[in-house]
């Protein structure tokens, strides 16, 4: 059942399959899209869990949306994604989103603008969101990995695509390189506990080998001397990763994917059946 635009129902004819864009209304200088599989029924009572896709720098969140479509209808979930405007901090700025908050931050605390969308969707349509899976890649592999070390009771499952620069659970390095002061940027600290309960995957092409983009100059506002030991290129970064979340006791799931460079696209197939796999999973288990 649907309904038709202008007659005052809650949703609409837009509110369906690939969905227009909204405007967060937390802060309306945020928006998302969204797709609603074709077998939802306002009328009826079968809930739905829930996939967030977040951009790389490009920002084409609707793209990115569409690109699980397949993945929504097999699998019976709703997919967000979430748009985050470059220039929110300074004119032309295209990374704050990426590193969720810093020390000292005035701008958003962008985990929590993503929550909030999630509670403005659940307000809307059955959705189980209190866990839900998480992809990124690149810019969005950057914000994935960031807000499981931020919300990760919130997660059942991460991908995170290949981030050109990596936060390692670091006790002795500031954020984003490391977590020594995670209680300060986020108010609490590390929860290694609940981040060994999300199903974690790292993919990066084997040839994604180029630096010009993620090379951390002492001239970068994110340098730091931390940075100077996570390798140089995306490959060797998460590689380094995965060794720290390993030596915490975190299981990763890691695919070098061949001959692919920095796209997301021949990704894909390898993170949608890391996805379907924990899915399949979450039938089995309460609260996913």
């Amino acid at each position: 059942m649907r309904s038709t635009p202008g007659h005052g129902e809650i949703l609409s004819y837009y509110d369906f399959g690939r969905t227009t864009v909204q405007v967060c209304a937390a802060d309306p200088r945020f928006s998302y899209c969204a797709y609603v599989p074709e077998s939802y029924d306002e009328a009826g009572d079968r809930r739905y869990r829930l996939l967030v896709v977040v951009h790389g720098t490009m920002r084409d969140n609707a793209a990115c949306r569409d690109a699980f479509i397949d993945l929504a209808e097999a699998q019976q979930l709703i997919v967000l994604a979430p748009l985050f405007p470059a220039g929110i901090t300074a004119p032309r700025e295209l990374s704050s989103y990426k590193r969720l908050r810093g020390p000292g931050d005035t701008g958003p605390a962008y985990d929590l603008i993503l929550l909030q969308m999630i509670r403005e969707m659940q307000a809307l349509y059955r959705i189980d969101a209190e866990r839900f899976a998480l992809f990124g890649f690149s810019g969005g592999g950057h914000f994935a990995h960031r807000f499981l070390y931020a919300h990760p009771e919130r997660l059942a499952a991460v991908s995170i695509g290949a981030p050109g620069i990596v936060t390692l659970l670091d006790d002795q390095a500031d954020w984003p390189a490391g977590v020594r002061d995670i209680d300060t940027v986020f108010g609490r600290p590390i929860d290694l506990a609940a981040m060994r309960r999300v199903a974690v995957q790292m993919v990066v092409g084997a040839e994604d080998t180029a630096t010009w983009e993620i090379a951390i100059t002492r001239d970068n506002p994110w340098w730091q001397p931390a940075f100077e030991s996570h390798g140089a290129t995306r490959i060797e970064r998460l590689a380094a990763l995965k060794a720290s979340f390993e030596s915490c006791g975190i299981p990763v799931t890691h695919d070098l994917v061949p001959e692919t460079a920095h796209r997301q696209e021949p990704l894909l197939p390898v993170v949608k059946r890391f996805l379907s796999e924990r899915f399949a999973q979450g039938e089995r288990e309460p609260g996913f």
